[in-house]
């Protein structure tokens, strides 16, 4: 099992407006404390896919504290994680990057 805490957060994180107190949302999702209302947009886990929006309840299990995944965004909402993983898509047509979403996030990163 590796150390840390059940996900690893992206550089550039994107925050859906719903959010408060990030500080605090980041460091209970961290631990794998629960939080009824948040979603969270991670990379994929499966390779033919590119983003994932999940709760943030299924960083309770197990496997993810072994896999860590890497969060892009947080959001309020599921309604509102799907506008951000928009907004990703809106920014990466925009540098080129049609449909190639975690290739747009990699090069925004560095």
């Amino acid at each position: 099992m590796k150390k840390g805490g059940f996900c690893r957060f992206y550089k550039g994180l994107y925050w859906g407006e719903s959010v408060k107190n990030h500080t605090l949302v980041k460091m209970k999702l961290y631990h794998g404390s629960g939080q009824f209302g948040i979603y969270l947009v991670t990379r994929a886990q499966c390779p033919s896919d590119q983003l994932d929006i999940i709760h943030c309840a299924f960083l309770k299990q197990k496997i993810f504290r072994e896999l860590q995944p890497l969060v892009y965004g947080i959001a309020g909402s599921h309604e509102e994680a799907v506008g951000i993983v928009l907004r990703i898509s809106q920014e990466a047509s925009i540098a080129g990057l049609d449909g190639q979403l975690v290739q747009y996030l990699d090069g925004r990163d560095s």
